[in-house]
Order: C-alpha cells, then sequence, then structure tokens
C-alpha cells in the first residue's frame, strides 16, 4: 500500500484533498496530516511516507524548504495556490505541481503520474506542467532577468559582544542554528540573524551553494563528498572534522563534480 502525508495549515482543504484523494485512489494510505512545516519535516523524517502532498506557504517551514530538507525517499508533490514557485518547485525535483483550487481532473493526473513514478520497475517520471496557465508561468520565470545587485563581499557578524567584519571568501560553510545563523571560517564562529533564504539570494551563486535547507557552503572550501551505506551524500569541508550532509534537492549540484 502506497503512504502519503498532507501538509496544509488550512485544515478543511487538507481534509478536502484527502476525501479526494481516497475517491481517486482509494489503495492510497494517508498517514499523517501536518498543519505546518515544521510539522511535516518531522513526519516525514519519522515515518517515511512515499508521497507528501505539500502546500507552499506555511507557518514554521515552507513546502519548498520541507522538500528541501527530505532525506528518504519520499515524493514530492506541491499543492499551492501560487504559481510563481513553479520553477523553483521542479529544481527541488517535485513530481507534480498543483495550483488550488484542486478539481477532480487535476488531482486524477497528478494520481496517474504518482502511480506510474512508484510502480516496481519503472523509472522516474519526469515533472512537466500539464496546465496551460503553469506552462505561461514557467516561461515567465526562466527568461526573467537575474538580479542586479552585486554579490555580498563582507559580513558583519558577532562573537560575543564583538562585531567582525569578515570577508566572504573566507567563510567556508554557513549553517542556520535556531534564531541565528552560523558563519564559519577556518578560525572562528560568529553569529548573524540573516536567515539562510535570504543570506542565498545575496551570495555569488559561482561560489555558494544551498546543499541543504540550513547550510550553504563555500566551493573553494569543499575537499571532498563522500556517501554512505544508504547512498546518503555528504561534503568534507577542507580543515572541518564533521561533514555535512547534502539533501537530496541539491545532489545534482555535485553529479558534474
Amino acid at each position: 500500500m502506497t503512504r502519503a502525508l498532507i501538509a496544509d495549515d488550512e485544515t478543511h482543504l487538507a481534509h478536502y484533498l484527502r476525501d479526494q484523494l481516497a475517491k481517486l485512489w482509494p489503495e492510497l494510505e494517508i498517514v499523517a496530516i501536518a498543519r505546518n512545516g515544521l510539522e511535516a519535516a518531522a513526519q516525514i523524517a519519522d515515518l517515511q511516507p512515499d508521497v507528501a502532498f505539500l502546500d507552499i506557504q506555511m507557518p514554521g517551514l515552507t513546502g519548498l524548504e520541507v522538500a528541501a530538507g527530505i532525506e528518504g525517499l519520499t515524493r514530492v508533490v506541491f499543492v499551492t495556490a501560487y504559481d510563481e514557485y513553479a520553477l523553483t518547485a521542479f529544481d527541488a525535483e517535485a513530481l507534480d505541481y498543483v495550483l488550488k483550487p484542486v478539481t477532480a481532473d487535476r488531482l486524477a493526473r497528478t494520481v496517474e503520474r504518482l502511480r506510474r513514478a512508484l510502480a516496481p520497475g519503472e523509472g522516474a517520471v519526469p515533472p512537466a506542467p500539464e496546465d496551460d496557465h503553469l506552462a505561461r508561468a514557467l516561461r515567465a520565470l526562466q527568461s526573467a532577468p537575474a538580479p542586479g545587485a552585486a554579490p555580498l563581499r563582507w559580513i558583519r557578524a558577532s562573537q560575543g559582544e564583538l562585531t567582525h567584519q569578515i570577508p566572504v571568501a573566507d567563510v567556508m560553510f554557513f549553517h542556520a542554528d535556531d534564531k541565528y545563523t552560523c558563519v564559519r571560517t577556518a578560525k572562528a564562529e560568529y553569529l548573524i540573524r540573516t536567515p539562510i533564504s535570504e543570506l542565498a539570494a545575496q551570495l555569488d551563486g559561482q561560489q555558494f551553494w544551498q546543499v541543504h535547507r540550513s547550510t550553504i557552503v563555500n566551493l573553494e572550501h569543499i575537499a571532498g563528498t563522500r556517501r554512505d551505506d544508504a547512498s546518503r551524500l555528504y561534503v568534507r569541508i577542507a580543515g572541518w572534522k564533521d561533514e555535512l550532509p547534502v539533501s537530496r534537492a541539491y545532489v545534482h549540484l555535485f553529479k558534474p563534480m
């Protein structure tokens, strides 16, 4: 039996999706309904469902952040009222992207894609928008000009009572930790209040890669990568004793390396 999780902060919409799925896919077992992104991330890690139906705009963590943090084999379908996240969603290897209000016909196509993707011996079904409106949104996003702001060169970060001016090139990696983001150099650790999601947009994408919802690494300091017995990928940083996990959504970045 295929197992699924639904995450939506609007309970009535989550229950509507559950009821529609029950009609279209009676064999599907809904193992949990999460009310926010934090609950969804915790339950996916604990229950390892085959599929996660994720709203995008949720408290705690967005659906995109939840998807980026998935370490297992859970496939993702985004169900949202906002089409502007479509390109990012497919970059995160989402199997489908369904716009609200969800119709039975549209959900039936999603169910068919899931059945094929999860069938034993079948290869992955490539994500592809099936609605004209969504296709137009994707083309607009792909042709949009890149932001013109210059990437960060310096960061003002705290260490105790002191504030330091740190060259961005000296940073080995950034890691989100509760209310702060840790800035790790070869010599010390500092703290800033900028969230990882905002920081990623300000850094040079040719030098800094986000490898997890909570981690951004400096490519200049990568010593290598390693896969464990479960095929999970880890990054090794030169001069740092611990390995940093790479979420499934970012593994493709390292394939050409």
